[in-house]
């Protein structure tokens, strides 16, 4: 009797009995709940997604709401397909950037080059690349990051075998960069991997350890003749037109000197054509006063001689003096 009361009060607790129509709508929200939750996807704005149908490829959904088969008929992938994706080689780093387990003795097998002078380099860089086709990196290749990995050594061990060791540190870095990008393109291109490389970046670049120190004393002493070039260099675009100057200037005195003794000379020329013309005109008249002229010029520093009245008040005649007429003139 107790029993019976106690399923009685139950059975009045209860809002009302479960009848099999409550069953299929409950299982008809699930299903649809279900239905929904599988039919649609959102795409993110730095991604597509590929859409197969029964595991063979069906399309490539947009960034947004994208729709598709539910119940696992249809099954989609998104691929980050506008993030840079970053390669290593040589050394790695977490994600704040913190070099860690850097040492190039833990990948020699990446950063180890042999330069075309026959000289031992370590080579650490890294490759920024983006994909660009979502459905060839998806299905083309199987194991991409090491496909990436080999294609991205081969082609820097083949750019650093073609250069010296020195063009390699110094000024053909650059184009090593670029040159890496466009073989690495053409070789993804090839196989088809669907990726770009947007960069290539060369990092440290140094001697293997063990030859290092004498690697830096080489480059010390390279270093050390390229000042004294330069310098050597310097002192000669000093001196070298400050000597044409003066050699300039020295050619322009002798050319200036020449030209004063040659109009110099026309002038004395000039001068003893004159004086032969007017020699030729009056020889006696020219002769005395040639004559005149010389003992003027002879007695010109001497204080106490006058032999010549330039006025001609009180002319004495030189050259009719002689022994008899000095004699008569004594007594």
């Amino acid at each position: 009797m107790g029993d019976s009361q106690d399923m009685r009060s139950v059975n009045r607790k209860l809002p009302g009995k479960v009848t099999p129509a409550l069953v299929l709508l409950g299982f008809a929200a699930i299903a649809v709940l279900i239905i929904f939750s599988t039919s649609f996807i959102v795409v993110d704005q730095t991604e597509r997604a590929v859409i197969t149908t029964f595991g063979k490829f069906t399309k490539v959904a947009q960034p947004g709401l994208a729709f598709k088969w539910p119940f696992g008929v249809q099954k989609a992938y998104h691929v980050k397909t506008e993030v840079v994706q970053t390669e290593q080689f040589g050394f790695r780093t977490d994600k704040a950037g913190i070099v860690t387990q850097y040492s190039p003795k833990e990948y020699p097998e990446e950063s180890t080059m042999l330069t075309g002078d026959l000289n031992i380099i370590s080579v650490e860089w890294i490759i920024q690349y983006k994909i660009t086709d979502p459905k060839a990196w998806l299905f083309n290749v199987s194991d991409k990051q090491k496909t990436i990995r080999d294609i991205s050594q081969s082609v820097v061990n083949l750019l650093v075998g073609d250069r010296t060791i020195l063009g390699v540190i110094g000024p053909e870095r650059t184009a090593i960069q670029e040159s890496a990008v466009q073989m690495m393109n053409a070789k993804f291109t090839e196989f088809g991997l669907g990726i770009s490389v947007t960069q290539v970046q060369l990092q440290n670049i140094v001697p293997p350890k063990g030859v290092q120190d004498a690697f830096e004393d080489v480059n010390k002493a390279i270093q050390d003749m390229n000042r004294l070039v330069n310098e050597g260099k310097e002192a000669y675009n000093t001196e070298i037109p400050k000597a044409q100057g003066q050699a300039e200037q020295q050619v322009e005195v002798a050319m200036g000197y020449a030209s004063e003794r040659v109009n110099e000379a026309k002038g004395d020329v000039a001068r003893f054509d004159s004086v032969y013309s007017e020699y030729r005109k009056a020889p006696e008249v020219t002769r005395q006063r040639l004559y005149y002229e010389m003992v003027e010029d002879v007695f010109k520093g001497e204080k106490n001689v006058e032999l010549i009245d330039k006025r001609f008040t009180n002319f004495l005649p030189l050259k009719n003096l002689d022994s008899s007429v000095t004699k008569g003139a004594a007594q």
